[in-house]
């Protein structure tokens, strides 16, 4: 009799961890991409890290790797290396979600962080890679928009922004590990952030220049996309706030902040607001 019921307990074990890892990939799904007011707190608290993230890898860049700092990346990489893993687990389409410039990027981060220990040579400037996820968080985006009405009438200043300030930093850092000594700490870095802003606001004072080719090259890249990146950012700032939301009709995805009907078909807006009339 107990020869015939062992054969029995297996399957049913093996059902119940079936059942018990769909429950645990549910419950991270609804994390990620619910509308609950708990999956909305959790991808608030991603943001956050991943902000606490790009202030902490911008304030070590120049630092020495201590023991204490090789702990704090290394507890940083696990857990990047821990959000990512679950975004990929989630996805319905993995090639595509393996595309995307944030998963990109914090691959890049994750290697940086647990493999620095081991290799020679900076990888401070990669780590700064981290802060595109604060542009491409499309879950994110869609609950500041839904949340905050100052997003949205702000959304492409704020955008932007954070456009123009992620890349200042990654290139400051990139500029730091190619063109200035390892060693020369804090001051070398701001020698180098003051040498990336210089250079992208075409400023040019000469003090400290480029020589190499590849340098002169750097230069005229900083020059080119951060210009690029400054003007968008004047032209969000200055030209008239508008709200995205796409025209069921016409598709017309930009509209004014108090607009009832698209100014490009007719079709009635149901824009969502707080309640604001004019004064």
């Amino acid at each position: 009799m107990l020869a015939q019921a062992r054969p029995r307990i297996a399957p049913v074990k093996n059902l119940w961890q079936v059942a018990q890892m769909e429950e645990i990939h549910r419950t991270i799904r609804l994390l990620y991409t619910g509308q609950s007011q708990r999956a909305r707190r959790f991808r608030y608290g991603l943001i956050i890290f991943d902000a606490l993230t790009i202030l902490y890898f911008i304030a070590t860049a120049a630092l020495p790797a201590t023991p204490t700092i090789t702990g704090v990346n290394t507890a940083l990489g696990l857990l990047i290396a821990l959000d990512l893993a679950a975004r990929l687990w989630i996805s319905n389409n993995l090639r595509r979600e393996l595309t995307r410039i944030y998963t990109l990027a914090d691959l890049v981060v994750t290697l940086s962080l647990l493999l620095a220990p081991f290799l020679p040579g900076s990888f401070a400037f990669l780590r700064v890679l981290r802060g595109l996820r604060l542009i491409h968080a499309y879950h994110l985006l869609r609950d500041l928009r839904r949340d905050s009405l100052f997003f949205r009438r702000h959304e492409d200043a704020i955008l932007a922004a954070v456009n123009l300030f992620v890349f200042i930093f990654v290139t400051t850092s990139l500029v730091f590990v190619l063109a200035f000594d390892g060693e020369t700490g804090v001051a070398g870095y701001v020698d180098a952030l003051y040498f990336t802003v210089a250079t992208l606001t075409t400023t040019g004072f000469g003090d400290i220049t480029m020589t190499t080719t590849s340098g002169k090259l750097l230069s005229v890249f900083i020059m080119v996309v951060g210009v690029a990146l400054f003007v968008q950012l004047a032209r969000a700032i200055f030209q008239p706030s508008k709200i995205k939301y796409k025209c069921p009709e016409c598709g017309l995805n930009r509209h004014e902040t108090d607009a009832i009907h698209c100014k490009h078909c007719g079709e009635p807006l149901k824009i969502e607001t707080e309640g604001e009339t004019a004064t």
